[in-house]
């Protein structure tokens, strides 16, 4: 069970890694927007995928820097919204 649970949490970050390398590359080739909702999901998503992943490995920084990686993309996202809100009315 716990080779199992591993595996899952591994396949897990490498998901996220995934996603903040694809994230990265679209923004450096300008296929996105650093403020659209496609750039920030893929931050945020990844950010709690490597944050699952290290927290079962116990990589506390690694924990750390994801945690608050989520928390800027949330915020950022937050930013977006009232942007378009306000543009709107």
């Amino acid at each position: 069970m716990e080779n199992a649970t591993a595996a899952v949490l591994d396949g897990l970050g490498w998901i996220g890694a995934a996603f903040i390398l694809t994230g990265y590359l679209l923004v450096s080739f300008r296929k996105i927007a650093p403020d659209s909702y496609a750039y920030q999901g893929l931050n945020i998503s990844a950010s709690v995928l490597l944050l699952i992943n290290t927290m079962y490995y116990g990589a506390y920084p690694s924990s750390f820097v994801n945690a608050v990686w989520a928390v800027i993309g949330v915020v950022a996202v937050a930013a977006v919204v009232r942007k378009n809100a306000k543009n709107i009315s």
